[in-house]
C-alpha cells in the first residue's frame, strides 16, 4: 500500500515518491508517531516563587543565622543587627511565616512575648539554600 501525500488524497509511485523525498517524509512521520513525547519541563512554581523571595528579601538569610544562633525575639534581633529596622524585620517575619518557613510563638505573659522558630519545612528550606550558597563559592572559586 502507497502513502497518502500530505493529505491530498491521491497516491504517486514509489519511484516517483522517492525523487521527490516523500518516502523519506513518510517514513519520518510513521517513526515520529511511535516515539515517546515529553512535557515541556517548567520550574516548580511555588518553590521557586519561594527561593526569589528568600533571596530578594536582604534581611532573611540574616534572620535565619540568628535562629540559629539562639536569637529568636525580634527586640533582640534589631538590637544584633546594625541596619535592621522593626519594620523591616517584621515584613520579612511575616513573609517567611506566610511560606512556612518560620512559625510564631506568642506568650499569654504580660508584658507579652514572643518568640519565632524555624519550623521543619523551614529546615529543609534552609539546607537547600545552603547548598546554593556552597554552589555560588564553587562558580566563584573556578572563575
Amino acid at each position: 500500500m502507497l502513502p497518502e501525500i500530505a493529505g491530498y488524497g491521491f497516491v504517486l509511485p514509489a519511484e516517483k515518491q522517492a525523487q521527490i523525498g516523500t518516502a523519506g517524509t513518510y517514513r519520518y512521520k510513521l517513526m515520529n508517531s511511535q516515539a515517546k513525547k515529553y512535557a515541556r519541563k517548567s520550574a516548580p512554581e511555588r518553590s521557586a516563587r519561594m527561593v526569589e523571595a528568600i533571596f530578594g528579601c536582604k534581611w532573611s538569610l540574616t534572620v535565619y543565622q540568628l535562629l540559629a544562633n539562639g536569637i529568636n525575639r525580634p527586640g533582640e534581633m534589631v538590637r544584633s543587627v546594625e541596619g535592621l529596622t522593626t519594620k523591616v524585620l517584621n515584613e520579612c517575619l511575616r513573609r517567611n511565616m506566610d511560606f512556612g518557613i518560620l512559625e510564631r510563638i506568642a506568650y499569654d505573659e504580660s508584658p507579652p512575648r514572643v518568640e519565632y522558630t524555624v519550623t521543619p519545612f523551614g529546615t529543609k528550606f534552609i539546607r537547600i539554600l545552603d547548598e546554593l550558597e556552597k554552589l555560588q563559592h564553587e562558580l566563584d572559586r573556578e572563575s
